[in-house]
């Protein structure tokens, strides 16, 4: 199994035994949703909530190694967990609590790897989303991959989800490029 893939599964395990709600955003996703590319990591949504992260970090940390010394505090002051598989692939935990991270976990699905693996993964409407807020290059790019190969993308989610959370940024060109990118599908 390739390393990414078996370092997801691995976490994914453990956060099912713990019966964390939880999914997988950036490059595992964009395998899924966009044109598949490189990625060196794996990363994922947990729903932690406000108050609720010391002990989910602490149960993580005891599975897996912090890539930090202070990996505890770095992700209760940063809502990042950083840790790394067993296989040395590193795993980026965000702690989820918000509204929107909540529903992408809900809307989230097994993308289905053959062999009996499934790893659950945000919607392509939802990392859609993270891209957008993100927006580095290369999640501008990603987003392309994504509505090029998604021909039934709920535009009014997508919508729905991002409008609110550029507005808290004040990034309106975000807004602009991603209604062209949409406009040419």
């Amino acid at each position: 199994m390739n390393p990414i893939f078996a370092a997801a599964a691995e976490i994914q395990a453990a956060c099912t035994a713990a019966h964390f709600e939880f999914c997988f955003i950036g490059g595992l996703a964009v395998q899924r949703w966009g044109e598949p590319r490189m990625t060196r990591d794996v990363d994922m949504t947990l729903l932690t909530g406000f108050g609720g992260e010391e002990r989910i970090v602490e149960q993580l940390l005891d599975i897996f190694s912090g890539r930090l010394s202070d990996a505890k505090e770095f992700a209760l002051r940063n809502r990042v967990l950083l840790l790394k598989a067993t296989n040395g692939v590193p795993l980026d935990i965000s702690l989820g609590a918000m509204p929107f991270e909540e529903r992408t976990i809900e809307r989230s699905s097994l993308f289905d790897l053959g062999g009996g693996t499934g790893l659950r993964t945000c919607s392509a409407e939802d990392l859609i989303v993270h891209k957008v807020f993100a927006g580095r290059e290369k999640d501008w790019e990603d987003v392309r991959g994504i509505i090029a190969r998604q021909s039934a993308l709920n535009a009014p989610l997508i919508w729905t989800e991002l409008l609110p959370l550029l507005e808290l940024t004040g990034n309106t060109s975000a807004e602009t490029r991603l209604r062209d990118l949409l406009g040419q599908a």
